[in-house]
């Protein structure tokens, strides 16, 4: 923790235009959760704020297509999306708004500061007009052809087909959305934050001082900031906002993107009296939780304008999260192509905490991640169902059979070597999910929970008390020396299985609380004792302690559950409608669609690529998609996990040299540590094919 006495951890202000899906939760909610609960857990001040987003465009278009004023709008979705992280147990300290009046003022007082300070520069402009609705366009009130992928439905900011960036300028044949009228050109005046003037400040700042923020974040701050940074709009023409506190600006408010990140300054005033603890004491340490889209705000803009004003701290990290996708396809709100939040606590009652397991173990932390309903019941049941809560009842279950329901003594003398180890496990885990979490790897540290119960399994396994107390009931003498060892074999080896269960109370719980106070229930003990100084420790239980009959922590979803989501999603999901003719052909537009953004030499540069020779595959247990491959690199032998099971028989494919990416951060699947990625191909069919060299050529040939 370094020297901060306090931390403050906020999670990206969502737009209250619209209920929360599961990628929202994926993206920063839940991991910020993890942390924040952990931190608490450590017994450190940490104060967690959030809120909703309530102004900006895409308020007034939803206002619009509901027939409703924006004040209506964000009222009901901001209660909708407010219970919905509540139900979901997100654990904020505070759940503001930004149309508070306290927000209003914080806000409009920033935006005095900088301008007293003659930091604004003013600028009178052209922009898009609609003269049948009598006002300016926001990017986002204009639509039109995208100049990629030829989608005519584009928005003045970004096509939603394929991903670009864009600016109204770029739209082919743009109209409004309000009136449906082609707009016109008109001059009109903001205010425009002078980024480069911070440009020098912040590549000191981000690639110097901040080189342990997450490659993503890292390097798209980079791309910005080689790019040269441009002066930034910090006003709009609109009627719905924080209103520019100047004399000569009627119909104008602040941008949504600089009053929106001021929230996490008014959500803290809000919250306590002492706010300025957090935000203007150096021994805070201050996170953002956000999405990936997020970034350049969060590390760029909203930090330089902290710098600007000189009375706040700055954030210490800001790890962003990639998307999630939902079965193959990217989250579209507007084609109703999302799990939503509140659907899932209806459909699931009681199933909370199976989310948050698998949106964490399935986590975007490096790359864009796929949720699939198959992939959330094979998790349910294989892993929370077969491997945490099967040994968590098996424990309890035999306590209660072979030890008359209380914890059993501990008989130092008689522990074995397996006895040690697993004791030793569960000191290692805490270190390791400890470290996990610090560094924002809340994947890596839940699989070290499931794990540890993963290795509580084998253990009782091993051991077999049942048969220890069988071999006692054979016995014609009950109260036989080598019947009195027998026993205290069981004693220990439940002894042993009753600390390890109240251990994993201590470490699931920042990532499935409910899951946490169900154990403490069931061991009989105080929340006191998720403690994290008490992770680690043998003598959480008291022995001959009484404890409740056993109960499954989780349930079995059944084939027919998922197969009910999955016709809702698809019966759910609205159909683009297209005003344009049919294109001649399709395959120059599904190419086009699928080029990602556009990236520099050295973003490319930094990828290594090798050829490798298959020595074996063989499928992943439990994982109809997965094959385990052994790769000859030529220097080194490594194990990849890949997805291409569905196309290929292991016995097809050994022997054949493949293209791996040899730099890509190690990743555990299915409890299978993955050193590379193979390159593949997709045909239009789907079709999976090797990338590969033509000719037979020596392992570890670089790719260039």
């Amino acid at each position: 923790m370094a020297n901060y006495k306090r931390i403050l951890v906020t999670a990206a202000l969502p737009y209250a235009n619209g209920p929360v899906h599961i990628g929202h939760l994926a993206g920063c909610y839940l991991p910020a959760d993890i942390y924040v609960r952990y931190q608490r857990a450590q017994k450190r001040d940490v104060k967690f704020v959030c809120g909703s987003d309530e102004h900006g465009v895409p308020i007034t278009i939803r206002a619009m297509k509901e027939g409703i004023t924006p004040q209506q709008v964000v009222d009901k979705y901001h209660a909708l999306i407010r219970d919905s992280f509540a139900q979901m147990n997100i654990s904020f300290d505070i759940y503001s708004r930004t149309s508070n009046q306290i927000h209003h003022q914080t806000a409009s007082d920033f935006f005095k500061n900088l301008y007293d300070k003659g930091l604004f520069e003013e600028k009178e402009t052209e922009q898009y007009y609609d003269e049948t609705a009598k006002t300016f366009l926001a990017d986002r009130y204009i639509t039109g052809t995208c100049p990629v992928c030829a989608n005519p439905n584009a928005y003045g900011d970004q096509c939603e087909r394929c991903g670009s960036s864009l600016s109204p300028e770029q739209l082919i044949n743009p109209r409004s959305t309000l009136s449906d009228a082609t707009p016109i050109k008109k001059k009109t005046k903001h205010w425009y934050f002078p980024l480069q003037n911070y440009e020098p400040w912040l590549k000191k700042w981000i690639l110097e001082d901040h080189k342990e923020w997450k490659n993503n974040v890292y390097g798209q701050c980079k791309s910005w900031l080689d790019n040269g940074l441009q002066p930034r709009a910090m006003t709009r023409d609109s009627k719905w906002g924080v209103k520019v506190p100047l004399p000569d600006a009627e119909g104008k408010v602040l941008y949504v993107w600089f009053d929106a990140p001021i929230g996490y300054i008014s959500a803290t005033k809000e919250l306590t009296e002492q706010w300025a603890d957090y935000w203007c004491k150096e021994d805070t340490k201050l996170v953002h939780f956000i999405g990936k889209d997020n970034i350049v705000f969060h590390a760029i803009i909203f930090p330089a304008m902290l710098k600007a004003h000189g009375d706040f701290v700055l954030p210490d990290n800001v790890p962003a999260n990639e998307f999630l996708n939902i079965e193959g396809e990217k989250v579209s709100t507007s084609r109703n192509w999302a799990v939503w939040v509140h659907e899932y606590i209806k459909d699931f009652p009681g199933c909370e905490d199976v989310l948050r397991y698998v949106l964490c173990a399935n986590a975007p932390e490096t790359k864009d991640n796929d949720f699939t309903w198959k992939d959330f019941q094979d998790r349910n049941n294989s892993e929370l169902v077969a491997i945490f809560g099967n040994f968590v009842n098996r424990a309890m279950v035999l306590m209660h059979k072979l030890c008359g329901g209380k914890v059993p003594v501990l008989h130092p003398s008689l522990l074995d070597e397996s006895d040690k180890t697993l004791v030793k496990e569960i000191e290692l885990t805490k270190s390791k999910i400890e470290s996990g979490l610090e560094q924002y790897k809340f994947r890596d540290a839940l699989f070290e929970v499931i794990d540890l119960a993963r290795k509580g399994n084998k253990y009782l396994q091993d051991k077999e008390p049942w048969k220890k107390a069988s071999a006692i009931e054979k016995l014609a003498d009950k109260s036989s020396p080598e019947a009195k060892i027998l026993q205290q074999e069981i004693d220990n080896c439940l002894h042993i299985c009753l600390q390890l269960t109240a251990n994993l109370a201590i470490f699931i719980n920042p990532f499935l609380p409910d899951t946490a106070k169900k154990m403490l229930h069931l061991l009989k003990v105080v929340e006191k004792m998720l403690d994290w100084q008490n992770a680690g420790s043998m003598k959480l239980l008291s022995a001959g302690y009484s404890l409740r009959a056993p109960e499954l922590l989780f349930r079995k979803i059944e084939d027919e559950e998922i197969k009910l989501q999955v016709e809702k999603l698809k019966n759910n999901m609205v159909k683009p409608v297209s005003n344009e003719p049919q294109a001649t052909t399709k395959e120059p537009e599904a190419q086009a669609s699928n080029l990602k953004t556009e990236i520099v030499f050295d973003d490319f540069a930094k990828i290594d690529l090798k050829v490798g020779t298959i020595l074996s595959a063989e499928k992943v247990e439990k994982a109809d998609k997965l094959l385990k491959l052994e790769v000859d690199m030529g220097f080194e032998k490594r194990t990849i996990v890949s997805g291409i099971a569905l196309h290929f028989k292991p016995e097809e494919i050994v022997g054949k040299q493949v293209v791996v990416v040899a730099n890509l951060a190690p990743r555990k699947m299915r409890g299978i540590e993955s050193n590379g990625m193979i390159l593949m191909a997709e045909d239009k069919e789907g079709k999976l094919h090797f990338v590969n060299p033509s000719e037979k050529i020596n392992e570890g040939a670089g790719v260039n």
